[in-house]
Parts: structure tokens; sequence; C-alpha cells
């Protein structure tokens, strides 16, 4: 296989010096992007979490988390365990999203005392 075989075969890959950024080639807008840049601030609450001073709230989840990587004998949970624990703490989707996730994610709102699972 020559190095015209592999060039034809990796046509799908970006190459980095292009400065071509994969991450725009998406096409969907995400308002997810906590890096800062030119004109983009940091919140109060991203900030003071981020010196390490927690809210009452993410004090909270933190406990939550450790309680069950403890219980579960688990180091590292799973998106859907998160998910649960979210849950368990009582929080629900009574809210349309902020953001768009794009065509293919259904935003859904649900009553404030649905079941956790």
């Amino acid at each position: 296989m020559g190095v015209h075989d592999q060039q034809e075969n990796h046509d799908d890959v970006v190459d980095r010096r292009s400065g071509i950024d994969r991450r725009n080639l998406e096409g969907v807008e995400q308002d997810l992007d906590r890096r800062r840049g030119v004109g983009r601030r940091r919140s109060d609450f991203v900030k003071a979490a981020e010196e390490g001073e927690m809210t009452p709230e993410q004090f909270q989840f933190l406990m939550a988390i450790n309680a069950f990587k403890q219980a579960n004998e688990r180091s590292f949970p799973t998106w859907t365990d998160v998910l649960e624990v979210v849950r368990k703490l009582g929080y629900r989707k009574t809210q349309k999203s902020e953001f768009s996730l794009g065509p293919t994610v259904d935003d859904w709102t649900e009553k404030p005392d649905a079941d956790a699972f």
C-alpha cells in the first residue's frame, strides 16, 4: 500500500495544519462551549466553582455523586448514573432548554412531581 493509497482512505480526516477547525464542521450551533475567548466572561457561578468556592447546590451534588460512587463501588459513574443521581436529588425537566441540540433531539418538559425513575 503506497502513500497515495493511504491518502485516499483518509479523505474524511481533517489535517490540523490546514487551519480548518473540525468542531466548526458540524453546523449545529450550541451554547455549551465554556472556553473563554475574546469578549467571553465566566459567569459568577462558574468563576466561584473554578476558584474552589462552591455553592450549596454544587456541594450537595458533589456529595451525592460521592455517595453514589461509594454505595456502588464505582470510581467513574456513567452519564446514566449521573442523571439518576440528579433526578434523585429532586431535579426535573420542567422548562424548555436554553440551547438547541439540533433537530435529532426533542426538547420536552415534565411535571415537577414526576417520579425519579
